[in-house]
């Protein structure tokens, strides 16, 4: 029986979410109500694939429609918005056999293919799968250019105490010999939100980068979001700002979305150490089993991440284009 791919209907949207939570690679952001808060901050269409092979749901796949003068392109997740990790999410593929597992994940991803090239024939797409997507062979062999990204990811498996122990003496050190009594960190709200923006923001501009998320996506997303959190983490001394981290959770993962950037404020302070430490710690307490650290490609900042022993992990930037490379770059980076 063949893998059926269509647009999903109001019945298919009311399911989505779940299906979402069954998927090992769905994410916060593949919920039905973080797509349309991205396709709305973007500007652009959302079309949401789903496959079936009969009455079986076998995949979601959420893509964004970008039209810049007479081209189209596609993403997913969108351009500007920093979205770390969207793509295709599998359904019912854990008790297959691997020659059916190839062949069902190859036909629905060939099957999301035809139905972009028919509706949309896009002179350009670019895509990024979540850490859980292990096979990107449909892809290759599609036409579409295929380069491993990596991040860094936490077990947060340990008790307390002994992940500590698995962290470089420097970083254990820095969060046991704090004092607690000189600051305070605390999961806030929509003025916290606004904070780490705006901080990261100057941040980036400082370095001359442009940063380009508004605020507004992410109160948007942090306020709609149906089952996942928007957890803005704030490090005060003497009730004033120093620094914060944006914190993505969903099921059993949180991730170092936007913050953790180098503060400008007088404080003798390991101040993103403690607020990485923070979001470690509270995931312990609320049984949650992995830290991604969301990012291991840049050596300065590799440096940092890595002193927390974390693990390796892979997930895959995907990019298609029918014209010179030279024009596809100029096109890309003149949208994202």
């Amino acid at each position: 029986m063949s893998i059926d791919v269509r647009l999903a209907t109001d019945e298919d949207r009311d399911r989505w979410n779940g299906y979402v939570e069954r998927s090992p690679q769905g994410t916060l952001c593949h919920e039905y109500e973080a797509l349309e808060v991205q396709a709305e901050h973007a500007g652009a269409t959302l079309h949401p694939l789903i496959g079936f092979k009969g009455q079986e749901p076998v995949g979601l796949f959420p893509v964004f429609e970008i039209k810049k003068g007479f081209v189209t392109t596609v993403f997913s997740p969108p351009p500007h918005l920093r979205v770390p990790y969207l793509g295709p999410a599998f359904l019912n593929m854990g008790k297959l056999k691997q020659r059916k597992r190839d062949k069902r994940q190859e036909r629905f991803v060939e099957g999301c293919f035809d139905w972009i090239e028919s509706e949309l024939a896009p002179r350009y797409a670019h895509l990024r799968t979540s850490t859980a997507f292990a096979d990107s062979r449909p892809f290759k062999w599609n036409g579409y250019d295929v380069s491993p990204e990596y991040t860094y990811v936490v077990d947060l498996s340990p008790d307390e105490d002994d992940l500590l122990m698995t962290f470089s003496s420097d970083a254990r050190n820095n969060v046991t010999n704090a004092d607690d009594d000189a600051h305070e960190i605390e999961v806030g709200g929509d003025e916290e939100i606004r904070l780490i923006v705006d901080q990261v923001r100057r941040r980036y501009e400082s370095q001359g980068i442009d940063f380009g998320v508004a605020e507004s996506f992410v109160l948007d997303l942090a306020d709609r979001t149906a089952n996942g959190a928007v957890r803005p983490y704030t490090l005060r001394v003497d009730g004033e700002f120093v620094g914060g981290i944006l914190a993505l959770e969903y099921g059993d993962t949180t991730g170092r979305w936007l913050g953790g950037v180098r503060t400008d404020a007088d404080v003798d302070l390991p101040t993103n150490d403690l607020l990485d430490w923070a979001v470690m710690s509270d995931g312990l307490d609320r049984g949650i089993k992995a830290y991604d650290l969301i990012g291991a490609d840049t050596p300065r900042i590799n440096r940092y991440k890595a002193k927390f022993n974390p693990e390796l992990r892979t997930y895959y930037s995907i990019e298609y284009g029918s014209w010179g490379m030279q024009t596809i770059a100029s096109l890309y980076n003149s949208v994202k």
